[in-house]
């Protein structure tokens, strides 16, 4: 690493070395031009591998200018050589102010990027702390106003409170969703912490969590058996997938969670049989960047769920399913399988809710 110290040492060292060419020019009267182009083109190395201020720079180019010029000159005056060699004394020190001028922007444009630099660093360190504590100050008013709306909601029972109520819990669950994936975000961008897991066993408890809080008929079908994933990132992932299949289906639709491995590596993918994906709107989907809205709602959950596949190096798939709904899921790549399928739950698991249960929701 370059410090004042170092500038320096070279600084001395190139001294040292042009001092010995210089005295190799005055003993070696007509094969001067070796030692004479080593003295400019050191010089030239050395100011470029260092911060010199100018007046160093000026201090040198002179002391170089006057000891060289000075040997050519006598040695044209004794007649070692001609006259028109002493031209390339100016020439060389034309050639290194034009260097010394370009290597000088240089240094002037690297200290901005070093500025600009330090500038986006704080300012994405200062957008990330406020999401940070913003998503974490909303939990707890949000936590209590869908509290006094579930009480207010209890203590009446005409239609049109009942509907209102049911509008601000929605709503409320809404924000809260939104700052919870706005916190994942944040965290994804921390050390990936990754090891062995199950994912049959992982998708097959994933489909029971969300079974009570929809009407649809759920299931889980994967055969991909032990790879190296982060679980909660997975599963903050397929919760965002999961959650998109909620909102397009409607009671008794279908969602399945269906994992599968081959050669190349493993996908995991949420079905659904509800209004399915546009297929103007896939583009989009692929390519869109967190916080810009989608078709299909503000873009964080497809957001997570990109992020989470190219830490595992994989990618974002989306398509249409057999039965003309979504199918959008993470394709993850692997060389080799990470582990034989477990054996406790066979080479297929099969978890089909077919739950039918009332969908908190309505």
């Amino acid at each position: 690493m370059r410090t004042p110290s170092t500038d320096r040492l070279l600084a001395r060292v190139w001294i040292l070395f042009a001092a010995v060419n210089v005295v190799l020019m005055w003993l070696l009267p007509g094969q001067e031009t070796v030692p004479f182009h080593l003295v400019w083109i050191s010089l030239a190395l050395v100011y470029g591998f260092t911060t010199w201020p100018l007046s160093w720079m000026v201090a040198a180019l002179a002391a170089v200018t006057t000891t060289t010029g000075a040997i050519l000159a006598h040695h044209a005056a004794v007649g070692e050589i001609r006259w028109e060699e002493t031209a390339e004394e100016p020439l060389m020190a034309v050639i290194f102010i034009v260097m010394a001028w370009h290597v000088h922007r240089r240094h002037v444009l690297l200290h901005e990027m070093r500025r600009i630099g330090a500038a986006e660093r704080d300012r994405a360190h200062r957008q990330e702390l406020l999401v940070r504590l913003a998503s974490h100050e909303l939990r707890t008013p949000l936590t209590i106003a869908r509290g006094y709306t579930e009480l207010l909601r209890g203590t009446h029972d005409d239609p049109a409170t009942l509907e209102d109520t049911a509008v601000m819990l929605d709503e409320l669950d809404k924000a809260t969703r939104i700052a919870h994936r706005l916190v994942t975000l944040m965290q994804l961008e921390q050390p990936d912490l990754v090891r062995p897991v199950d994912l049959d066993a992982e998708l097959s408890r994933i489909v029971r969590r969300w079974s009570p809080t929809a009407a649809r008929d759920w299931s889980a079908h994967s055969t991909i058996g032990l790879s190296r994933v982060n679980p909660e990132r997975l599963e903050a992932a397929l919760d965002c997938l999961i959650e998109n299949a909620v909102k397009f289906t409607g009671p008794g639709d279908r969602i399945a969670l269906v994992g599968r491995r081959d050669a190349t590596g493993w996908t995991v993918e949420v079905h659904d049989s509800g209004t399915g994906i546009p297929a103007e709107a896939v583009p989009e989907l692929l390519a869109g960047q967190a916080g810009r809205p989608t078709a299909t709602g503000t873009g964080l959950g497809l957001a997570i769920v990109r992020a989470v596949a190219g830490s595992l190096g994989g990618r974002l798939t989306v398509g249409t399913g057999p039965d003309g709904g979504a199918r959008v899921g993470l394709r993850v790549p692997e060389r080799l399988p990470a582990g034989p399928t477990p054996a406790t739950g066979g080479p297929t698991r099969l978890v089909d809710g077919l739950r039918r249960l009332p969908d908190p929701a309505r």
